[in-house]
This record gives structure tokens, sequence and C-alpha cells, in this order.
């Protein structure tokens, strides 16, 4: 497995992450489909107060074994009630396919359990993105439905799929 660190989101990375968030093409296999102004990032790094308790997410950057980053992952949707999060995953283009998106689910999932104690992670997949159902269901997740119009791309809606891990 590819050895890879989740580090908290530092103010060098705000070029990186306003590409990111305002990358059309990842509008269209998330939720989030509205761009991010460079001050309003800036003003989430520099306000973000990195406890998922109080932020009620955690995002953090992936780096690999030679310090370049490799992508981004985030719990959102944090509910300690019902001990669940929403996670999501970027690999940047020039690193996918390469195990990286493996190494991260399994850090994760990895945090989730042992630090934070949550009982399960969740994503919502788009329908038709086979490469993330794969990814997702290697790192042990399962489908649990398929959500009939779920995500919108601005010309049609899409069905999704909602996958768990149950620890």
């Amino acid at each position: 497995m590819k050895q890879i660190k989740l580090r908290a989101i530092e103010p060098e990375d705000l070029d990186l992450l306003y590409r990111i968030e305002n990358d059309v093409e990842l509008w269209n296999v998330g939720t989030s489909n509205v761009p991010y102004s460079r001050y309003l990032l800036h003003d989430y790094v520099a306000n973000a107060k990195n406890d998922i308790y109080t932020d009620r997410q955690v995002r953090m950057m992936v780096e690999n074994s030679d310090g370049k980053i490799v992508g981004v992952v985030d719990l959102v949707s944090f509910d300690p009630a019902n001990c669940r999060a929403e996670v999501g995953l970027i690999i940047l283009n020039s690193y996918r396919r390469q195990g990286y998106g493996t190494a991260v689910l399994a850090q994760i999932s990895d945090y989730a359990l042992r630090i934070l104690h949550l009982h399960q992670l969740y994503a919502y997949i788009d329908i038709e993105n086979n490469s993330s159902l794969k990814l997702f269901q290697k790192a042990g997740f399962v489908v649990a439905s398929e959500i009939k119009d779920w995500l919108y791309d601005g010309a049609k809606f899409r069905d999704s799929l909602l996958v768990q891990y149950v620890f």
C-alpha cells in the first residue's frame, strides 16, 4: 500500500484548494457545484479550528512519501450523536490509479474508528462514476441504496449510490 500522510491544511495550500474547489469537472462527481472565492477559502483556512466537534467537519491534505500533495480528504456532516460522518476524497489527476485513493480510505477509516470512535462512514457516488465506486468497494464500503435524481449537473439529474462502511 502507498505510504501517505494526512495533515492539516496550511495557508500555503490555498492555491491548490482554490483550483480543486473551482474545478468544474469535479462538480459533477460530488454534491458541491458552486465556485468558492479565494477570500472564502482563506477565511476557512484561517478560522477552522480543525476540531471536528467544533467545525462539524475536518479537511486534510494528503501527502505522498516524497512530501508532494496528492489529494484532499474530508469528513463532513459529522453527526456525533449517531457516530457517523460523510467522507469526501479527491486525488489529483496525475496521481490517480496509483493506489493513493486506497491508502487514503484506509487511513481515514482508521482515524474515524480509533480516534473519533465513529460507527460508520458514508459517501454519495454518482452512479456513473465506476472508478470511485470500485475504489470505495475495495476499501470495504458497501452499496446501501440507490437514490434517484440526487445529483444535478446543470442539464440533467443523475442517480447516486449511498455507500457505507460500518465498523
